[in-house]
This record gives structure tokens, sequence and C-alpha cells, in this order.
């Protein structure tokens, strides 16, 4: 791999993002959304974080040489919102393995919406762990995992030395999974601890020991530019939007 420095951003906050985590309070077990996963457009605030991300851009976009996006409207809608007037003559790939991860059978399901319509699922998971659970038609974060080491490999692995990518929360903790590297139970302990923040940024640098983590889930920008700072962790395996 040529790339020795990745930013990785998390999409501003969705109106996905809005209607899982008002479902969760409410005690739903559907989360009321009637668009594709794909097609989850930001919030007012995710436009305000993409925004204020856009600003930090401008102080950084000349030591980026390279950037790659999820094809999910919500992650383009912050690069896009991000570059502004700057994307002329930037270097931006739309690759499909940056997508999020899929739920099968558990899609807009919340926690207690997969415990009474799945039980059966419920208990599966609770067995097998986060990692390595499939919903039915769905992916496990170890597949997941999958893609993204063969997104590494051919999309990164010549040219340019610093890249940004525009992905989701479970894509940043799968990135650091496979860059560090991580153990299963290292990254399940990571993840329970800490939460990728929208419009968020991490840093990972590559050093002659491997690659180093800088920062986590930075927002400062966002504070920085008067923008929210909003959490929406939810369960990956329930409702990673």
């Amino acid at each position: 791999m040529a790339v020795r420095e990745l930013w990785l951003v998390r999409h501003g906050e969705s109106i996905g993002n809005i209607a899982a985590t008002r479902a969760e309070i409410e005690g739903l077990d559907v989360i009321p959304l009637d668009v594709r996963d794909a097609d989850v457009p930001l919030s007012d605030t995710g436009r305000e974080q993409a925004a204020a991300l856009g600003a930090w851009l401008a102080d950084h976009r000349d030591g980026i040489d390279l950037y790659c996006v999820s094809p999910y409207a919500r992650a383009r809608e912050t690069l896009a919102i991000a570059l502004g007037d700057g994307a002329a003559g930037r270097t931006v790939f739309l690759d499909e393995r940056l997508r999020d991860r899929e739920l099968g059978t558990l899609d807009l399901l919340t926690r207690q919406g997969v415990a009474r319509l799945h039980p059966e699922e419920f208990s599966r998971r609770r067995h097998l762990g986060k990692f390595y659970h499939r919903p039915p038609g769905g992916e496990s974060w170890a597949d997941v995992a999958l893609r993204l080491r063969s997104f590494l490999r051919e999309a990164l692995e010549s040219g340019p030395e610093t890249a940004m990518l525009v992905v989701h929360d479970a894509v940043v903790m799968l990135l650091l999974y496979i860059l560090l590297p991580l153990r299963e139970d290292e990254l399940l302990s990571f993840a329970d601890d800490h939460t990728v923040l929208n419009a968020s940024i991490t840093h990972v640098i590559r050093t002659e020991a491997g690659w180093e983590l800088a920062a986590f889930s930075d927002v400062a920008h966002l504070q920085r530019e008067g923008a929210d700072v909003t959490a929406h962790p939810g369960d990956p395996d329930v409702q990673p939007r």
C-alpha cells in the first residue's frame, strides 16, 4: 500500500440517524423510514456538519491526494458539501466496497424489534457475537472486513500518499481493525467504549512499525464552526445508519 496517511470521515447526521434514535427512545419495533438505506439523505444538521468539515478541508485539502466515498447518498452528500467549489480538479472515487453494512431481514428493526419479531436471530447473535453474526440476507462485521481488505489492496496500493475516505461508523471501526491491526476481542472492546460521531475525523498514519492511530472521532472542526455534535451509535447489528 502506497498510502501512508488516511483521514477516515463518517458522514454527517442523516434522517435515518434521527429516525432510528427516536424509534429506540419510543420503544418501537420498526424504524419509520420509507427510503432505502442507500438513498438516506443528510438532515439539516448533517448538512451543517458537512459544511464545517469543508472549513477544515480548506486548510488541509492541499495535503490530501485522493478522496474515496461510499456510494450511499449520505456519504456522497457529505463529501460534495465539504469539497464545494474545491471539488474541481480533485480525484474522487466512489466504491461500493465502502458502503454501510447490510442488515438483510433485520433492516429497519430496533433492538426491541429484533427480539420480538426475530427471536431466533436475537439468540443466534448472542451466541455468535457481534463480529461473526450474519443476519439472513445481510452481512457480519467479518464480511464487511473482507470487502474492505479488497478495497485497501486494490484502491490504495499505488499512487497517492494521502487519502480521505468518507464512509460509515461500522466501516471506520473495521478499517481500524484491519490497519492497526486488532483482534476480534480488542475491536469489540474498543467499539463498546468509543463512538464514531457524525462528520468526525479519524486519522491513521503508517510508520515503519505499522499503522498508528493519531486521532479518533475528532469533532474540533464542528465545535469551531458552531455545528452540533451528534452521537447516533445504535447497535451495528440493528441500525448502523
